[in-house]
């Protein structure tokens, strides 16, 4: 499924504290100029650029640490250090040995490319058109989670949350992004764009399995009503043999891709 969203749409579902993060601004008054010169700009931008979203709904099951999808297979990391539970997103689907089938969305959101590239005239407008481009992709990732939840997959077709709400998670399951803490494998892009054929929304995939446009998200939905968000943290040299193992690759290839956790 595609969807494709105006810039007017999205507006609310941005999540502003980062965007005056990245501008290292602190002080209210600030804050407020920022969000407003921010909000006339996307304004003037409607019907120029667009975001984008591509998701699937699978039926799946975890398989050990990965979720099965037919014969494909997610690979996933387990937590080896700090205290017990070990996480493994594959805990929050049901396992195989179960018998009944369970579902794992994938998805992923972009912006048009031209946000990143058509204001290099002016350095600031630039680098507020990059950084409202992420705002914009990431916002996309929290409408299209919504309606996911509510109509396509429909397992909380009844919530009733405000934007506020939605934006500090209070919605039933999770979204973890690929490259973010418990799914740090930015390789597994690869293996989502078999399935989810990226390129229909205009992403690219480098060497390292990074996205182009930069503006860009991907990732899981999970619908158990325990998942949580965690840190995978440092993982073994056991872990990693299996996990390249699973994936399929080198041993040294997947080692470049988790540096950061091992």
């Amino acid at each position: 499924m595609i969807l494709t969203y105006d810039i007017s749409a999205l507006i609310p579902y941005i999540n502003w504290p980062y965007y005056y993060f990245a501008w290292q601004v602190k002080e209210p008054a600030e804050k407020k100029r920022l969000r407003t010169e921010a909000e006339a700009f996307l304004r003037q931008q409607e019907g120029r650029y667009h975001a984008y979203a591509i998701f699937e709904l699978f039926e799946a099951n975890a398989d050990g640490d990965d979720i099965a999808i037919g014969t494909k297979r997610i690979p996933l990391l387990r937590q080896q250090q700090g205290r017990a539970p070990y996480l493994c997103l594959a805990d929050f689907i049901r396992p195989l040995s179960s018998g009944i089938k369970d579902k794992v969305g994938l998805f992923a959101t972009s912006v048009d490319i031209g946000m990143e590239t058509d204001f290099g005239a002016d350095t600031y407008e630039k680098m507020m058109a990059q950084l409202l481009a992420d705002r914009l992709a990431e916002a996309a990732a929290e409408r299209v989670h919504e309606q996911v939840r509510k109509e396509y997959w429909g397992y909380a077709k009844d919530e009733q949350l405000t934007i506020a709400e939605m934006l500090v998670e209070k919605f039933q399951g999770i979204r973890p992004a690929i490259g973010y803490p418990s799914l740090p494998d930015t390789s597994l892009n690869f293996v989502l764009d078999e399935m989810l054929e990226m390129k229909q929304i205009g992403i690219r995939l480098t060497e390292s399995g990074a996205m182009k446009p930069h503006a860009s998200v991907s990732g899981l939905m999970l619908a158990h009503p325990e998942a949580r968000y965690f840190n995978l943290g440092k993982i073994g040299e056991d872990q990693l043999r299996d996990y390249a193992r699973r994936r399929g690759l080198p041993v040294e290839v997947l080692r470049k891709f988790l540096a950061a956790n091992l």
